[in-house]
């Protein structure tokens, strides 16, 4: 989403070779969940909310117990369990600490098929509540790890699985879920089930369903993927106009990634608790951001974006979720460079930089910071700002056409599965025939950046240039462009800076009037 932003080096070789030492999520070792029914029953007498969850799982070793997470039952909140089952039979179970323990049966397989069946009052995770305009709503809102508050699930993006909804709620309640409309029914009791199926493999943290009473239009298609808006009723007008161009974004991140993983592209104006949160096919947007004045265009672009990384190709790792957010956030911008052209580039870049600085004055911190423990704090100004910025200097480094080689040749590697930064950086390696080592080491696993101070002055025909790193806990290998101005005119001179203080000579055959540093804001740094 969720849009809002040396020693160290030698100490990385023992931290990555226990890749999963911060990651605090027990992994069924020998298990993958291929695909969930999700039974859910909703009223409008309270907010208890009932359900029975189908899925299929297969077990390497099929004599592993198998550990769901669903946050049980407390004073008020929380799920109570009426039933588990493998096949036809009871299963043998034991449900503390809001996980569910599954032993095998005598006769479990490979294949195993677990139904669970629950009830209560969800916390979070499915937020009951009342839209802006007073109307009853239902809405998830998983991310990272709510899922299981409402959800019996494998609630980390590692295990992935095809879903289908079964939504029974009040008959006059519009629908719309991950996956695409299987079957609208009326049961004749005042109630309605709607059925959506996503066959793709969908983290929980990016499943959902709306539920509430919609105005809901198709916007277009791209490659027979169907385009909508679902608003609410008050915003019918606005919303159709700030979501029509979600399918010119569709359409530029087909062409320009690689084939669109799921069923639909729903766009949904929601309760949610971000500016806008990435569900698979079915994005939420704040229920306020919705205006008639098209001002989320960066905030389309972003969550759309998030359907290529972090939905079809997932961080395996919490601490790597700059493969999400960093991502999203830089091809947003690419997105606007691509309508509004380059000087959009430079100024959506140059205020992601000083929200890095801003952040690393107060937080100094590397973006894979293997201290955060909590999913819910990995989102920060390293893992959306510092991480696209990472992606802007690859991309300078590499050039344009070996970078988006490199996109495409990741996102076709890792297209519906889990990928590490490691992964990211051998994909770019193959492509680009450099070695890329220090340039993620220095900017994804240490602190900070370059802080430069600089200065110039002209003598017998050259242009002479000093640069001092002052930062003390680390030196910084880049190269840094000077925009050289000429009666009116720019050059570029680049240099590549390598040492603490570095000094650069340049013929020129006259004095420069200016020298601008990094005139086309392609460098992470701070001027001292």
């Amino acid at each position: 989403m969720k849009y809002q932003s040396s020693l160290l080096i030698i100490f990385l070789g023992l931290i990555t070779s226990s890749i999963w030492a911060q990651d605090l999520y027990k992994r069924n070792a020998s298990a993958d969940v291929l695909d969930y029914t999700f039974n859910i029953s909703l009223s409008d007498i309270n907010n208890e909310i009932s359900g029975e969850t189908l899925m299929t799982v297969h077990m390497e070793n099929p004599k592993d117990t198998f550990a769901l997470d669903l946050i049980g039952k407390g004073d008020f909140y929380g799920m109570e369990l009426t039933g588990v089952y493998e096949g036809d039979s009871k299963a043998d179970y034991t449900y503390d600490d809001d996980k569910i323990r599954i032993f095998p049966l005598l006769h479990s397989d490979k294949i195993r098929k677990i139904r669970v069946k629950y009830q209560g009052v969800p916390e979070k995770g499915l937020v009951i509540d009342t839209t802006k305009y007073g109307q009853r709503s239902f809405f998830g809102d998983n991310w990272p790890n709510l899922a299981r508050y409402w959800l019996p699930c494998v609630d980390h993006p590692y295990d992935k699985a095809a879903v289908t909804f079964n939504v029974t709620a009040p008959e006059y309640y519009d629908v719309v879920a991950t996956g695409i409309k299987k079957e609208e029914s009326n049961l004749g009791n005042g109630y309605k089930l709607t059925r959506y199926e996503e066959p793709a493999p969908v983290a929980m943290k990016v499943v959902t369903i709306g539920v509430t009473k919609f105005a809901s239009k198709v916007l277009g298609e791209v490659d027979d993927i169907e385009v909508s808006a679902w608003v609410y009723p008050e915003n019918r007008l606005e919303g159709f106009t700030d979501l029509e161009e979600s399918v010119k974004i569709l359409n530029y991140f087909i062409e320009n990634v690689g084939p669109y993983s799921y069923a639909k592209l729903a766009n949904m104006q929601a309760k949610t608790a971000w500016g806008g949160l990435e569900n698979a096919g079915t994005i939420a947007y704040n229920e306020k951001s919705i205006t008639g004045q098209k001002p989320i265009q960066r905030l389309m672009a972003h969550e759309i974006a998030h359907q290529w990384f972090g939905n079809s190709a997932t961080e395996n790792d919490w601490n790597h979720v700059w493969l999400s957010e960093g991502f999203a956030t830089y091809f947003a911008i690419l997105y606007q460079e691509m309508v509004h052209g380059d000087q959009m580039r430079m100024e959506e870049a140059a205020i992601d930089r000083e929200e890095v600085i801003e952040y690393y004055d107060k937080n100094p911190s590397p973006i894979v910071d293997y201290s955060i423990k909590d999913p819910k704090k990995v989102l920060n100004r390293n893992s959306y700002q510092k991480g696209g910025w990472v992606l802007h200097m690859l991309r300078h480094k590499l050039g344009d056409e070996t970078f988006w080689k490199g996109i495409r040749l990741y996102y076709k590697t890792y297209k519906d599965s889990n990928a590490m930064t490691s992964d990211f950086q051998s994909i770019m390696e193959e492509v680009s025939g450099k070695d890329l080592e220090g340039f993620f080491q220095q900017w994804i696993y240490v602190k900070g950046y370059p802080e430069i101070k600089w200065s110039w002055k002209y003598k017998n025909g050259k242009l002479h240039i000093r640069i001092k790193q002052m930062q003390k806990h680390h030196t910084f290998t880049f190269p840094i462009e000077f925009g050289v101005i000429r009666d009116g005119r720019m050059t570029i001179e680049s240099v590549k800076v390598e040492e603490k203080s570095s000094s650069f000579d340049i013929a020129l055959e006259s004095k420069p009037d200016e020298l601008l540093i990094d005139p086309k804001v392609w460098l992470l740094f701070k001027e001292r």
